[in-house]
């Protein structure tokens, strides 16, 4: 492939410029930024003095509901918690630097939690506590840890690194033999001297397995995620723009960095968080009418719920004016029809990876001062940062329109993967590039479009077939709940695609392939149609695509 040509059509932002790595190699290449200008930004301060910089303000204010019994939590009491889980750290041994598990669900214990301990200057690793306990312990021994915070339901899966040491608190009744987390948050907070707290000591340890492989250890400092929320925070046009009269929901959850980021956000403007414990549809609904709910993080399953379940109408959900849509692609007809349900909200979405800590991009509809955008479109690349777009053939990148691998480079991104240097080489080159393994593309109006992952696209006799796509196609229609689309191997073809689905109401195998064919050309035509009772999904949203190829090798 020739080297690209600069091009006086592409805007500045988007055009071919120098760009100097090392003293010795300049290379010529397309580098996106955003279209809000860069801010400054104070790296000096640790995320917990970034994050309750402004609590002061609102010291009275509500900063946590607890929608399962209604209980409050002024931000007065969320700094002076933290402050105690500090100080009880200290007295439970935990030393700058070390590793403290949250394994818990949704609750408002976890936000002073998470937050005593950056403040004690240890690092936080957050895990679903419906891991198997070996998947816990896995966890565990490769980040270290020294104690793990949890509910008693879940300590019989850590008899294991108990008997090695590590400590185990619960935030309810504690279990003989384990003692009760208010030994953190009942601690004398004058107890404790103030820790000097380097910008680049890492703070949160969340597990990833990037764009293949097992779990790593993605090592976050406090400048990382400082950087991160201010991308979209600051400045005269905030990206994101969260009042301080805005009701945040918090249905996602905490333990993935998609939640965990959002509730950093939400604290640093002085918004209120309603913390739901799980999803469930009719329950969501209930908590945003009952707290006039303005802002609702989601994954597209939920979206997916809300557009096409009719209990909706029962709720009042005027109160909700935003809703974003993260960690899978949400298809333009999936945007229409939650649109069509909410009609009061803006609905659009944003583009994040744990690795980047986490952002890559987001929507300018959430500005202050909005941006037109285009259905589908995940945003554009944020503040402080530049992006390139790569071709996975060649390495040369790409400019607006063409379709490559995604990469960000700046001062947000992961420090690297936790005792693993060659996973870290292979995530993150040697000129500060974070490959994401996503394959997308950039407009000419600089808003990014996520095509599909560069693993899960599949190839039709090289005719390349994005999941993504079909699936979007396939929720559109108005008898099918949701779909998964998966590749299966074919001696001609090499790969087709087949879909796996769940039935809103009676459908048909040909109907659907009928229904996909006329929308696609023929090398996206569905060969074959399963139908299921649920779509395998992470607790991201993200559909476990190696659980349904398992399950198709089994028919």
């Amino acid at each position: 492939m020739p080297t690209p040509v600069a091009n006086d059509k592409f805007s500045a932002v988007g055009r071919l410029v120098p760009v100097k790595y090392d003293h010795l190699e300049e290379k010529r290449e397309y580098i996106f930024r955003s279209k809000l200008p860069d801010i400054d930004i104070p790296t000096h301060l640790s995320l917990p003095q970034y994050v309750l910089q402004k609590a002061s303000q609102f010291s009275e204010k509500s900063s946590i509901i607890d929608s399962k019994t209604g209980t409050k939590f002024s931000y007065a009491e969320v700094e002076a918690t933290s402050r105690r889980v500090a100080a009880g750290l200290v007295k439970l041994g935990i030393q700058k630097g070390d590793v403290v598990m949250l394994l818990l669900p949704n609750c408002p214990q976890f936000v002073p939690l998470f937050l005593g301990v950056a403040v004690r200057g240890a690092i936080a690793t957050t895990a679903n506590p419906l891991y198997t306990q070996q998947e816990i312990g896995k966890q565990a021994r490769a980040s270290q840890t020294k104690l793990v915070i949890t509910q008693s339901a879940h300590v019989d899966k850590l008899s294991d690194i108990a008997a090695k040491g590590v400590t185990v608190l619960t935030t309810d009744q504690a279990p003989e033999g384990y003692q009760h987390v208010s030994v953190l948050t009942e601690a004398n907070e004058n107890d404790w001297p103030e820790e000097d707290m380097d910008p680049d000591d890492i703070v949160a340890l969340p597990y990833s397995s990037g764009t293949t492989g097992l779990p790593k250890g993605v090592m976050l400092s406090h400048k990382n995620l400082v950087i991160s929320i201010a991308q979209q925070m600051e400045g005269e046009n905030p990206n994101l723009y969260i009042a301080p009269e805005d009701v945040v929901l918090c249905v996602l959850p905490l333990y993935h960095m998609y939640s965990l980021y959002m509730f950093l956000c939400s604290l640093r403007v002085g918004a209120t968080l309603v913390i739901m414990e799980k999803y469930e549809i009719g329950k969501l609904l209930e908590v945003c009418q009952n707290h006039r709910v303005t802002i609702t993080p989601f994954v597209p399953p939920i979206v997916l719920a809300i557009a096409k379940n009719p209990i909706v109408s029962n709720y009042d959900m005027s109160s909700i004016r935003m809703v974003m849509s993260a960690a899978a692609p949400l298809g333009k007809e999936l945007e229409y029809s939650l649109k069509a349900r909410l009609p009061n909200a803006i609905v659009a979405q944003l583009y994040g990876m744990t690795e980047a800590g986490p952002l890559l991009a987001m929507s300018l509809a959430y500005a202050k001062n909005p941006f037109p955008v285009k259905p589908g479109s995940c945003g554009t690349i944020v503040r402080n940062a530049e992006a390139k777009i790569v071709s996975p053939e060649t390495g040369v990148s790409l400019p607006h329109n063409q379709l490559g691998e995604i990469c960000i480079r700046g001062s947000q991104i992961m420090k690297g993967y936790l005792n693993d240097p060659e996973s870290t080489a292979l995530m993150v080159d040697k000129y500060g590039w974070l490959h994401t393994g996503d394959v997308g593309y950039i407009d000419e109006d600089e808003e990014v479009f996520i095509v599909d992952r560069i693993k899960e696209i599949i190839r039709f006799k090289g005719f390349q077939v994005p999941p993504a796509e079909l699936e979007a196609i396939l929720v559109s229609h108005p008898s099918i709940a949701d779909a998964a689309v998966v590749p299966q191997k074919d001696d001609v073809a090499g790969e087709v695609p087949i879909a796996f689905v769940v039935r809103l109401s009676e459908v048909s195998e040909d109907e659907i392939k009928e229904f996909v064919a006329k929308q696609v050309v023929f090398y996206k035509r569905l060969h074959q149609v399963f139908f299921t009772e649920a779509i395998p999904k992470s607790p991201s949203g993200k559909i476990l695509r190696k659980d349904l190829r398992i399950t198709l090798s089994l028919k």
